[in-house]
């Protein structure tokens, strides 16, 4: 079966998937949750073969890091599918309720998007995250994993749609898996069949997917993250967030890449995070190299997505001036500020044009699971449909819905009647 047959009948099932009942697709997902559970020995099994190619091949550490599976990873992906399947539905629900006229009554309400197609690299766990939240939201998913997976996307795949379809036989169609780099060229091409597209790897992989289809594209590109250390930091504080916001997961889009930190608390600052930072390599400006030791950053490195123990230092006047540096140089993913100021902390939030931006936190936090949305299919860093994690309100649509008795728009156009545009609970 090519690639367009596979749609063509995943666009057929996404009719019937639109209109499940909520306790359908719950059942689904909790035999879903039981398959990888009792599976939990095969799917490491299979983990353990991508993991001696991708170390025979000298695959990036980075992406090395993404591939790995363990019982506790396992034992997430399945806590991560009973929470989806814990959510409220996001099908149906009914955003406004309109009286045009007496008798006349408009509805706007939710509806699944359709048929989405999702390309993502290295990490295996998203398989069963983006299946879960398609199943959730009532659309039909295409999924093309990184072939540095292929042997855990196959048999997480196999599970989850086995699984499904034993409860509801329509996503036995309604979930797809492609495989090869050409079957991604001919998914760019099905723009009459997919709805969306949503890619979630490198910001190469990201602008190859923009620039060669005329699909709708949500996702982000670099996740270039900052952290701002205002004047008024609780210097533990951030010298702590620094390390988790950088060493706790650097592989991943929202650790952070650089570390701006205010001129009056530097000197005081600097060396503590430094010591805190041991393993990672500091590359800073010419003040910050005043003051701790580190390389010299050029200009690229302001932009760079590292995904690695590295991190540009810059040493800056105001936090007008950190705000600047972020909305120019930084990917618009997840940037944050430490600091005691409220009033400082509200015009750093309100400045920053970025995704999610946090106030004496983590960037590490923002994610759809730690959001509370049950997974995420990716991170949106564009401001059309969604924005920042994208879970189950992300792939959903809107209609209109009119409920008449007879009414015919001759008589308000020729006054014989009149609106009332009155809105209802």
């Amino acid at each position: 079966m090519n690639v367009e047959e596979q749609a063509r009948l995943a666009r057929q099932a996404s009719y019937r998937l639109a209109v499940l009942p909520t306790g359908v697709k719950d059942r689904a997902l909790e035999a879903a949750a039981r398959a990888l559970e009792t599976h939990r020995q095969e799917i490491l099994a299979e983990n353990l073969k991508d993991q001696g190619e991708a170390r025979r091949t000298g695959l990036k550490d980075a992406l090395q890091k993404r591939l790995l599976l363990t019982e506790a990873k396992v034992a997430q992906m399945v806590e991560s599918v009973r929470e989806v399947a814990r959510l409220p539905d996001p099908v149906g629900r009914r955003l406004m309720r309109r009286e045009l006229d007496e008798g006349l009554v408009l509805s706007k309400v939710s509806v699944p998007l359709g048929l989405i197609g999702v390309i993502f690299e290295s990490r295996p766990d998203a398989l069963v995250q983006i299946a879960s939240l398609g199943m959730k939201s009532g659309n039909a998913v295409i999924l093309k994993g990184g072939s540095e997976a292929l042997h855990s996307n196959r048999v997480l795949f196999s599970l989850v749609r086995d699984a499904a379809a034993s409860v509801e036989a329509a996503f036995r169609d309604g979930l797809q898996l492609v495989e090869t780099r050409q079957d991604v060229r001919d998914l760019l091409a099905l723009d009459r069949l997919i709805d969306l597209l949503i890619p979630r790897g490198s910001g190469e992989l990201v602008k190859s997917i923009q620039e060669n289809t005329r699909i709708p594209v949500l996702g982000h590109s670099e996740g270039v993250c900052h952290l701002y250390v205002d004047a008024e930091a609780d210097i533990p504080m951030a010298v702590e967030l620094a390390y988790d916001a950088k060493c706790q997961y650097p592989a991943v889009c929202n650790a952070i890449e650089t570390l701006l930190v205010h001129e009056g608390i530097a000197r005081e600052f600097l060396p503590r995070m430094a010591a805190r930072l041991q393993k990672v390599e500091l590359r800073g400006d010419e003040r910050t190299r005043a003051i701790i030791p580190a390389l010299p950053a050029s200009g690229e490195d302001w932009r760079a997505e590292y995904n690695d123990l590295i991190l540009a230092v810059r040493v800056v006047d105001s936090l007008e001036a950190a705000v600047e540096h972020i909305n120019t140089f930084g990917s618009h993913h997840t940037d944050g500020i430490v600091t005691r100021d409220g009033e400082a902390a509200r015009r750093f939030l309100a400045g920053v044009d970025s995704s999610s931006v946090m106030w004496n936190c983590s960037t590490r936090f923002a994610d759809g699971y730690r959001y509370g949305l049950g997974a995420e299919v990716g991170i949106a860093t564009g401001k059309i449909h969604a924005r920042g994690p994208v879970g189950l309100e992300g792939l959903t649509s809107t209609k209109f819905l009119l409920e008449g008795s007879g009414q015919a728009v001759a008589d308000y156009a020729e006054g014989r009647r009149g609106f009332t545009h009155r809105d209802l609970p």
